[in-house]
């Protein structure tokens, strides 16, 4: 088992890796946000155990992120804040567990056992929205086989439904951030995509929202 445990008190994190260790629990350690955020999301710890207040990025900054690049490692986030709005607040984001400091480490360690030996989430691949049926890990969207880049585009829509969608954030997304393409690749895509529900008789579809972006919404006349 390998942990990483982000905390920039490194006195307790010393003593704290010292304690996993002893349990056969191989832990890394990073002192603040940034490099706890690198670390994070290389996707190869089977628990990430977060202090939230840290140098550079916060604890809820790094689950923030983990999420939203789809890594579902186990988080347990640590504070001295143990209110329950505080708690809840965390759990809502994707936390797993959440420990109030002080702690004992061997409450850490019985909780983090407890995350590893849960049961993964089973993910069929299958995201769908009115008629919609995308499946992410064959490309093809109401049996239709897509491209690359139109399975990633419609997977922004039938994820995010009825929520504006601009270019900037779709050239970022399915591109890269360092990109060289316009906005022509975008209206190009989205001109294809449309077609496409036409011909499967959609009851959804994209509508273009002027100088903003696009938003994928149900069908009026349905």
């Amino acid at each position: 088992m390998r942990v990483l445990y982000v905390e920039d008190a490194m006195l307790l994190a010393e003593a704290v890796k010292h304690n996993l260790e002893k349990q056969g629990i191989t832990t890394d350690l990073a002192s603040d946000g940034e490099d706890g955020l690198d670390m994070a999301l290389k996707d190869i710890y089977d628990c990430v155990v977060l202090d939230i207040m840290l140098p550079k990025f916060s604890g809820t900054d790094i689950l923030k992120r983990m999420r939203e690049k789809n890594v579902q490692t186990p988080v347990i986030m640590l504070s001295a804040l143990s209110e329950v709005e505080t708690k809840v607040g965390h759990l809502e984001k994707g936390a797993d567990d959440y420990l109030a400091k002080p702690f004992k480490t061997a409450e850490l360690i019985a909780r983090i056992k407890a995350l590893v030996r849960r049961p993964k989430a089973v993910d069929n691949g299958l995201v769908g929205f009115s008629n919609l049926v995308l499946d992410k890990n064959n490309a093809t969207l109401n049996g239709v086989q897509l491209t690359a880049k139109e399975a990633e585009i419609i997977t922004e829509f039938v994820k995010n439904p009825n929520k504006l969608i601009s270019k900037e954030y779709l050239l970022a997304k399915v591109w890269g951030e360092d990109n060289i393409c316009d906005d022509n690749y975008i209206e190009t895509y989205i001109s294809r995509i449309r077609k496409l529900l036409r011909n499967i008789k959609s009851r959804a579809k994209i509508i273009t929202i002027r100088s903003l972006g696009y938003k994928l919404s149900k069908s009026k006349n349905v």
